[in-house]
């Protein structure tokens, strides 16, 4: 893979076996993404976005085709190898935020790199709440912050094993409006700052917009994948 290209996504195809028979749910994706490149994946609801994204994060196989993220072909991996490249190289904020309501907003921020082993770390999980305005409620659980203050946790979390790339699944979904403007400017400005891949699922053509690129999907396939100014995208 070339050094140019972060994620690339060849002859994508997904299906699952039910009881009337095979469901296709993606086909033959294919994109490459440069890195530090913005891509918003949209389409309506059951195209495939979100099980799109989790191919591409390792999170499933896929049925044919191949995801290859950071120089890792994840086809050729077991789960525990694309977990360790999902540590390495990924983070994440779903739109349910997945906190551990166990934890503290810190302890939360830490989990990354305490499965890594990494110890030392709290300075910078206490630097990455202060960014995202949280520098306050370290010490409070889940159930004691907003949905949106959960999810600027998640922000936090999701940088804290400084990825290469980030991947978003509808991350203002559960939020207000203005709750929800709050975190993608937050998400647009964390990136920027260090150089991180983004790829975002949502349903926000407004959103979808401040992205550099846009793939949409159709009934598991792509229909179109244009820059957002309407002219060819950024390729890897």
């Amino acid at each position: 893979m070339a050094d140019s290209t972060i994620l690339r996504v060849d002859r994508l195809t997904k299906s699952y076996t039910t009881a009337a028979g095979p469901l296709l749910v993606l086909k033959e994706v294919t994109f490459d993404l440069a890195p530090g490149a913005t891509l918003a994946i949209v389409g309506p609801s059951g195209s495939g976005k979100t099980t799109l994204l989790g191919l591409c994060a390792g999170l499933d196989r896929a049925s044919t085709g191949s995801v290859t993220l950071g120089g890792a072909v994840l086809d050729q991996l077991d789960e525990d190898g694309r977990a360790r490249v999902r540590n390495q190289q990924v983070g994440f904020v779903f739109q349910n935020f997945q906190l551990i309501p166990t934890l503290t907003a810190l302890e939360n921020v830490l989990v990354p790199v305490e499965l890594r082993g990494e110890r030392g770390q709290e300075p910078a999980a206490r630097e990455l709440l202060t960014r995202v305005g949280l520098g306050e409620r370290a010490d409070h659980y889940p159930v004691q912050l907003s949905g949106g203050e959960q999810q600027r946790v998640a922000l936090a979390r999701a940088f804290m094993n400084r990825p290469k790339i980030l991947f978003c699944d509808e991350p203002t979904g559960n939020l207000d409006n203005d709750t929800g403007k709050t975190m993608i400017e937050l998400i647009f400005a964390l990136n920027r700052e260090r150089g991180t891949t983004l790829v975002l699922v949502t349903h926000d053509l407004e959103l979808a917009g401040r992205c550099e690129r846009i793939l949409r999907l159709k009934g598991g396939a792509v229909v179109s994948d244009t820059a957002a100014s309407g002219t060819p995208p950024r390729l890897g």
